[in-house]
């Protein structure tokens, strides 16, 4: 399709994003929520179903949920209330999911977020609160689906976001944002290939300048950042196409295929009503106190955007490094703690953001398995700026201390690294260069000063690396202009 016919329409989307909550029990029932536990052994009659049970709110589902509005400047209702959603459930036996309709909890907030260099705000409808269905498999066995209910019940939040996205681009960004909070806030671990974060995307198409909006799809399956990317894109220039030809945007749910790169027909969308929602008989109203409220705000870690300001006013920092550092609440942490170690912020931002990310990435981890602590980082770089290694040994006992849980300094010694800054080692070995150059001597005094770096050569390479070379310049300096 020709670039000038996309340019006739603009995409209007929508991301509804569920993230699995870190509780260490199910939203309604005292059960295990760890994940990877054989199928169906973290389940009880609440989870199955039986009859006469009664749910019981876990209420770090309701502390974890206030986070994430204040993170994401919601207001926080005082008093809410849970409500059934009906629908065929294959893999949740009641027969209904405890969730939240009309009385959300978090409602009318914002994130922000930059594309191309420009700033965006993303208006956040609502967040609210429910539990997850179990887990249908359909690729173990020819003819069975296979159910696994470890799931059923764990809790949920749901992010629905105003229809404020206009290019994948931006949706991309924004899941990328929620991900970053909640890992901030330590409430979810953002895992999508593990489904703890799940993206849909309501995806519609109007030509430029009209307000109304187009017919939406809903995009489900999508088990990545790209993914996403690449559905709502597809999606678009599907309908736009679809519309080109004369045809009409039907509503309804698609799957996306990431193998085939193509979307294909899931069911009719369903609307609220479908759902039947009516009041969760069973659960009392959720009421916030304002001690809770103020209990929580208090403990509210300092957030990503802010933290990145601070780094850039504390410690003279550029946007880009600050970016990078405070992309992960972890490796930001990291960062702080070395400083708590040494004074020398600049040096600690390079070699982490250098040494350190490159082995995160050769080795897929995260900073919290990275196998050199804090304290001996610190130590490695009070080495260098205390001029006792330069900065190729730097590297060389970075990758020691990779393998050895040994200090820097000892690994330094060990392979004899350390630099020597006593003048009585240095000054003959000076002596003896000049001496045996003195051709090159005469024509630095002639004003060839470019020649000192010949003269340190021969010094560091007679000293075999030993001398502090800022110390052997200084000296020849001192030597050849008397």
């Amino acid at each position: 399709m020709s670039s000038s016919v996309h340019e006739k329409y603009e995409a209007v989307i929508g991301l509804e994003v569920h993230a699995q909550l870190l509780t260490e029990s199910k939203a309604f029932a005292p059960v295990s929520t760890e994940f990877g536990g054989s199928p169906n052994t973290q389940v009880s009659p609440l989870c199955l179903g039986h009859p006469g049970t009664l749910p019981v709110l876990n209420e770090n589902l309701v502390r974890y949920i206030i986070k994430m509005g204040l993170a994401t400047n919601c207001d926080v209702a005082r008093k809410s209330i849970f409500a059934r959603k009906n629908y065929f459930y294959p893999d949740l036996p009641k027969g209904y999911q405890i969730s939240q309709y009309d009385t959300p909890i978090c409602h009318d907030g914002h994130i922000d977020i930059t594309t191309d260099g420009e700033d965006k705000r993303i208006g956040i409808t609502r967040i609210h609160m429910e539990e997850d269905a179990g887990k249908s498999i359909h690729d173990q066995d020819p003819y069975h689906t296979l159910i696994d209910l470890n799931r059923a019940g764990v809790p949920l939040i749901e992010i629905v976001s105003e229809p404020d996205i206009r290019t994948p681009a931006e949706a991309y960004e924004y899941l990328k944002r929620i991900k970053q909070i909640v890992q901030y806030l330590e409430i979810c671990d953002g895992n999508m290939e593990e489904g703890s974060l799940r993206c849909d995307a309501n995806v519609s198409v109007r030509p430029i300048g009209r307000e109304k909006f187009g017919t939406r799809t809903e995009l489900k399956n999508m088990n990545s950042f790209r993914n996403v990317e690449r559905a709502i894109q597809y999606e678009i220039d599907r309908q736009i196409a679809l519309i080109e030809d004369g045809g009409e945007v039907i509503q309804q749910t698609l799957l996306w295929d990431a193998n085939k790169m193509e979307t294909r027909t899931m069911r009719s969308k369903e609307e609220a009503h479908d759902y039947r929602y009516f009041p969760e008989p069973d659960i009392p109203p959720v009421v916030v106190t304002d001690e809770m409220l103020g209990e929580i705000k208090e403990k509210l870690p300092e957030m990503p955007d802010v933290r990145k300001k601070r780094f850039r006013d504390d410690f003279d920092m550029s946007i880009a490094d600050a970016q990078t550092l405070t992309e992960d609440r972890y490796l930001a942490d990291y960062y702080e703690t070395v400083l708590s170690y040494v004074d020398y912020p600049k040096a600690v931002a390079n070699l982490i953001l250098s040494e350190v990310l490159r082995v995160l990435n050769e080795q897929s981890i995260g900073i919290k398995d990275f196998s050199i602590s804090e304290e001996r980082l610190a130590g490695l770089i009070e080495l260098r700026e205390g001029d006792k290694i330069n900065s190729s040994a730097m590297t060389e006992i970075f990758d020691a201390m990779l393998e050895e849980d040994k200090e820097a300094e000892i690994l330094a010694k060990e392979m004899n690294l350390i630099q020597v800054s006593d003048s009585s080692f240095i000054e003959p070995i000076i002596d003896e260069v000049l001496e045996k150059n003195p051709d090159e001597v005469e024509r630095y005094k002639d004003g060839k000063k470019g020649l000192i770096g010949f003269f340190i050569g021969q010094v560091m390479q007679r000293s075999q690396g030993k001398a502090n070379p800022n110390m052997v310049r200084e000296i020849i300096s001192e030597r050849l202009d008397d």
